[in-house]
């Protein structure tokens, strides 16, 4: 089962980092969290770093576990770890996509978000409504 990292990054707003897959690759089209594959002898968090360093040209901090999600593309599982970090700095630059967004925890549900990522909008969504109803 491949490895992959998702980074659900967050600014000073409280918003969140979405980024489209572009045109030719799998998944195409479909909103997701960054990050990527995680390579063998590779923390989740050193992946992190390192895939939004490559892909976006921005530095994160990964901070607190999120959640694992298995999802089968077809014949080509995947194990998705999720890690909630924050922006550090750097000005996007998109290598692997063709849009990205900061948007509330709230408006994750107006995007269509590729299948393995749907878990983290739901729980976002959850957390949303729970720290709402607290208050």
């Amino acid at each position: 089962m491949l490895e992959v990292a998702a980074a659900i990054i967050s600014n000073e707003q409280n918003q969140l980092l979405i980024a489209r897959r572009k045109k030719g690759k799998s998944q195409e089209g479909l909103w997701e969290f960054p990050g990527g594959k995680i390579e063998q002898g590779e923390s989740a968090e050193s992946c992190l770093r390192r895939e939004l360093l490559e892909e976006m040209r921005i530095e994160i901090a990964p901070q607190q576990w999120f959640g694992v999600n298995e999802h089968y593309y077809g014949a080509a599982p995947i194990r998705l770890i999720a890690y909630k970090a924050s922006y550090i700095s750097g000005e996007i630059i998109l290598v692997d996509h063709d849009d990205y967004r900061w948007v509330s925890p709230r408006e994750l549900k107006d995007y269509s978000f590729a299948p393995a990522d749907i878990k983290f909008v739901e729980l976002l969504e959850l957390e949303q409504s729970l720290e709402i109803d607290g208050k």
